[in-house]
């Protein structure tokens, strides 16, 4: 017997995606654009027309599952406040796509939508307890203990890209100082390669107008001395953050995702370096493994979780 049909909506301040998911396959996809300057009722146009592309006929879909940065409240199914969607503060954004579409609509943060496909059909399967960490633009996540997916209030939980790591530093996009994220993500990671690069003109980096995180890890495994560098500091860096969060949930795994995570393998040893210098004894051992499903954790998970709830 075939697996339910769900769809999985991943809305983000660039893009918006959505897949058709059987199981923990994507099998029809769309994206477009982001129409930011629409303003939600132009979003939710698309998300219609997506919907409509991977699923023409509709009738086989059981539910619908929405992914989205925080902050937003699952309890309730509204927008809180995400800072690339401004005009969303207070959006009912659950109840409005059930009413369009007459199906079952859970509304989820991108990072525990990601942790639930990653646990239920991806690096995570089998394990009772797992922390999902995303490193993209920014750092999100989500996590599952005791075989249970963890909300917290307001659905919430696992900002953990706001976790403090030192008391001077860069100025996070929350406006704190010395974030996990405004030091390790690929944000991050790509304004001390540009900083580096003015002064390293034989590096590979030096010759790109504007350098990414994607640029370092391709420089990287050209063998370029600076990426190499700047990609062993984001791991030190990467390695502290997780042994925080090691101490703090006790999972069995730690699962890295995100765009960062394809230089997985050049990182790996460094963070897992550093988590043994750092961690208490009893939490050396325990894995980071890079996420199974790729860019499509939220996608699966989102969908997913609309089974749940369905």
């Amino acid at each position: 017997m075939a697996d339910p049909l769900a769809i999985g909506i991943d809305l983000g301040g660039t893009q918006v995606r959505a897949g058709l998911v059987e199981g923990g396959r994507v099998v029809a996809r769309a994206a477009e654009r982001t129409d930011v300057a629409g303003g939600p009722e132009a979003v939710l146009r698309q998300m219609l027309g997506l919907i409509a592309q991977v699923a023409p006929s509709g009738g086989e879909v059981r539910g619908i599952g929405v992914c989205s940065p925080g902050p937003l409240d699952t309890v309730t199914g509204t927008i809180l406040n995400i800072p690339t969607l401004p005009g969303w503060d207070g959006l009912p954004l659950r109840d409005i796509l059930a009413e369009r579409t007459g199906l079952p609509v859970a509304l989820e943060n991108d990072g525990i939508a990601a942790a639930f496909g990653e646990w239920r059909h991806g690096a995570g399967r089998g394990l009772s307890h797992l922390v999902y960490v995303t490193v993209s633009t920014g750092i999100g996540g989500g996590v599952v203990l005791d075989g249970r997916l963890l909300h917290g209030r307001r659905g919430m939980v696992a900002h953990v890209g706001h976790l403090p790591l030192v008391a001077e530093g860069p100025v996070c996009s929350c406006g704190a100082v010395g974030c996990f994220e405004a030091l390790a993500s690929g944000s991050a990671l790509g304004t001390v390669a540009r900083k580096a690069a003015t002064g390293r003109p034989e590096s590979r980096l030096a010759q790109v107008e504007a350098v990414t995180a994607r640029d370092v890890v391709q420089a990287a495994r050209e063998g370029d001395e600076l990426a190499l560098d700047l990609l062993a500091e984001e791991a030190r860096w990467l390695g502290r953050g997780f042994v925080g969060l090691l101490h703090l949930y006790s999972p069995e795994a730690i699962v890295m995702g995100g765009g960062v995570s394809e230089g997985f393998d050049l990182l790996q040893d460094k963070i897992h370096a550093t988590i043994r210098a750092c961690a208490m004894a009893a939490f050396r051992d325990v894995p980071v493994v890079k996420a199974g499903l790729g860019g499509n954790s939220g996608l699966i998970g989102a969908a997913a979780l609309a089974l749940e709830t369905a």
